[in-house]
């Protein structure tokens, strides 16, 4: 029977795990009914008369207080309050022919509901899932909806897993969303932790053995995964993996901070997850992503290589590197990159640029062997919830660079082979910030947050000037929640950026090259100068090459590149596709370029080439040869 409270004909079944208590009443409507323990911990009983709708309580042995459900499907009054009994089975799907997502193919675009509309819920957020089919989205990464403390949070700091928060609506919204968008053929994945608790939980009235102290982890104290009595705790996190999927449809999962899921034992917990998760799935192909900072290719792995079976993982360098070149500073956690031309061809041939070799920032090696993953194994980004906040002052990078750079970055990033994501609002360059914001009406709670983030940024010395401290926003103020919001106003203002965004996602879903380039490493790059460099994507058939130039620094001559990546075709020479000028995004201007002369590659600039019919220029005759020659010689 699941964990939780589940209806059954005449009454409502309930399931939980308690093992610290000895006995365990369900409270409602001024009722006690106590439930029976199988001397496993778990307590179980069927409440006759309760139904859907239900408000319930818990009364651990002969306590006064009284609980909310740890597997409780809805708390309308929020953490502290009764739990609702649901009835999943009550609503009426409409997405019977929706087949799950492929690993291959994805765009993903990362949605804090609270956020990413003025009104903050699933029903003004469904209302936008055309716009984000129109420009290319393929998968939603909604951020954490299980209930927290507060009245506005990241939802990183959730304290009931199973039960999606309140303050975006009701369980039945969610699910009109997530069928909604698979009516549009938009998949939707869920952003879990399973690392900690956020302050205020109860679990361990109900088991110390929830927790270790066996492990360090810098959220809270770390959840037992292969300590004493784990095993519930493993039932627990499993089950709520699948509850997701099969109550909601999720199509699979995002886990953070994977690096703080400890555990020693043979079948690694996420790899338990990962199960459950799938099985819950039944026919349906989900899609589960890991954060994990220490960059373990054995989570892409599949279990007969050792690996957990996970479809990819987040890929912090190609952000870093990213933001090198985007801003010319590399503070802190940057230390690394440099924003140098070899580290996008790297990123694009390899994913991780660290796969096992020294890491100065952290004086210690870091990553593992990736080299022979898909390129679709690592989602690669410019922007995400937590890079935008750690800017100090919740700047973009529409705030942090030159747009004529940005522009070419957004192309690497579309057009490259590993799976794209875009952070809300990136798709129109939205200037409204994004903070860290997390609501506490304890002061002393209130007071931590807003020293902790303190203390996190200066890391980053610029962030340690008393003026820029001074400026930071409150975490815990309302007003930095609203400052957050998306300005949809905005997206309607700037239809270059939408231009940008979109063409180029479909430049990825049309052509060959691209797709192709997602499943197999069939792109290659060279550096052609000091902040230019080639990326090369060869296709089934060569007419359906793709030639890629980025440079992010001044204009560049190019009189001749001996390089054989450079080489088009046989019978054709390099024509220009498309560009990151186009006037049409809000650029300068792209001259013509014959490829067949030395020419000029614009600065802060991105162009894509692909191959046409055309004969070379005849040869010289050997008078003006040796013209030619000359000139060549004394430096023309």
């Amino acid at each position: 029977m699941p964990l939780g409270a589940r209806p059954v004909e005449g009454g409502v079944a309930f399931r939980l795990w308690a093992p610290a208590r000895r006995m365990v009443h369900i409270v409602s409507d001024g009722q006690r009914h106590a439930l029976t323990t199988d001397g496993h911990g778990y307590f179980e009983g069927v409440v006759a008369g309760m139904q859907p709708g239900s408000l319930y309580q818990l009364q651990l042995d002969e306590e006064a207080r009284l609980y909310a459900d740890p597997a409780s499907r809805f708390q309308p009054e929020g953490p502290e309050g009764p739990s609702e009994v649901m009835d999943a089975s009550a609503y009426r799907w409409t997405d019977d022919d929706w087949r799950g997502i492929e690993p291959a193919g994805q765009v993903i675009y990362e949605m804090h509901i609270g956020t990413f509309t003025p009104e903050g819920t699933y029903r003004a957020a469904a209302e936008k899932l055309a716009f984000l089919k129109e420009i290319g989205v393929t998968l939603i990464e909604m951020m954490p909806v299980n209930e927290f403390f507060g009245a506005f949070g990241w939802g990183y700091d959730g304290v009931l897993p199973f039960a999606p928060t309140r303050l975006y609506g009701r369980p039945d919204d969610l699910r009109a969303f997530i069928d909604q968008a698979h009516g549009l053929g938009i998949g939707v994945i869920l952003d879990v932790v399973y690392n900690h608790f956020g302050l205020g939980e109860c679990f361990e009235a109900f088991s110390p053995d929830y927790f270790t102290d066996a492990y360090a982890n810098e959220w809270g104290r770390s959840i037992n995964f292969d300590g004493r009595n784990a095993e519930g705790t493993r039932a627990f996190f499993a089950a709520n993996a699948a509850a997701w999927v099969e109550d909601y449809h999720f199509d699979g999962l995002r886990l953070d901070a994977t690096q703080a899921l400890f555990d020693k034992s043979d079948d690694h917990i996420i790899a338990e997850i990962a199960r459950a998760a799938r099985a819950a799935a039944g026919q349906r192909r989900i899609y589960i992503v890991g954060e994990n900072e220490p960059q373990a290719a054995r989570l892409i792995r599949p279990a007969r290589e050792g690996g957990y079976g996970l479809e990819a993982l987040w890929n912090d360098d190609f952000h870093h590197s990213a933001t090198a070149v985007l801003t010319g500073r590399n503070e802190a956690y940057y230390h690394d990159h440099r924003g140098m031309p070899q580290e996008f061809i790297s990123a694009a041939k390899f994913g991780f640029l660290f796969q096992g070799q020294r890491y100065d920032w952290q004086n210690h090696g870091r990553g593992e062997p990736a080299r022979d993953r898909a390129p679709c194994s690592f989602v690669h980004f410019l922007q995400n919830h937590d890079q935008v906040a750690n800017s100090g002052r919740g700047l973009r990078a529409s705030a942090l660079t030159s747009m004529a750079r940005l522009r070419a970055a957004t192309a690497l990033l579309l057009l490259g082979p590993q799976t794209p994501m875009l952070f809300q609002g990136q798709e129109f360059f939205a200037a409204t910030p994004f903070f860290y914001f997390a609501d506490h009406a304890d002061p002393k709670n209130a007071d931590m947050v807003r020293n902790g983030r303190i203390a996190f940024l200066q890391q980053f010395p610029s962030l340690r000037d008393p003026e820029i401290v001074a400026q930071m926003a409150d975490p815990c103020d309302a007003a930095t929640f609203q400052r957050s919001k998306l300005d949809w106003q905005e997206a309607a203002s700037k239809p270059e950026a939408l231009a940008l965004h979109r063409d180029l996602l479909r430049l990825r879903r049309e052509e060959p090259a691209f797709r192709q380039a997602e499943r197999r490493r069939c792109v290659d790059g060279s550096v052609i100068g000091p902040s230019a460099f080639l990326l090369r994507f060869e296709a089934e058939d060569p007419w359906d090459d793709r030639l890629l130039l980025v440079n992010f620094g001044a204009d560049l001559t190019l009189i001749s590149l001996p390089d054989p990546l450079f080489a088009p075709p046989a019978g054709c020479q390099w024509s220009v596709r498309w560009s990151s000028e186009a006037v049409a995004y809000g650029g300068t201007g792209q001259k013509a370029i014959d490829t067949r002369k030395r020419f000029r590659l614009p600065g802060e600039s991105a162009l894509l080439f692909h191959p046409q019919a055309m004969e070379d220029h005849p040869m010289m005759d050997k008078a003006a040869l040796d013209e030619w020659q000359a000139g060549v010689s004394e430096g023309g």
